[in-house]
């Protein structure tokens, strides 16, 4: 159970951080940097989010 927990807040946080970067991105004047950071940290969650669920099976 406390892997499902994990797995659910990992991918709630992933989620946020994808609507943060769409928010971003429709702003005119973007931070590319900030953007580029926002998308290291999602594809870490991914990356964790993976790991987990091949741990799982």
């Amino acid at each position: 159970m406390a892997l499902e927990a994990r797995l659910r807040e990992l991918d709630s946080r992933h989620r946020k951080l994808d609507r943060t970067i769409e928010e971003e991105l429709t702003h005119p004047a973007t931070d590319e940097l900030r953007i580029q950071e926002l998308k290291r940290r999602k594809l870490r969650l991914k990356e964790q989010i993976d790991s987990l669920k091949a741990r799982s099976h």
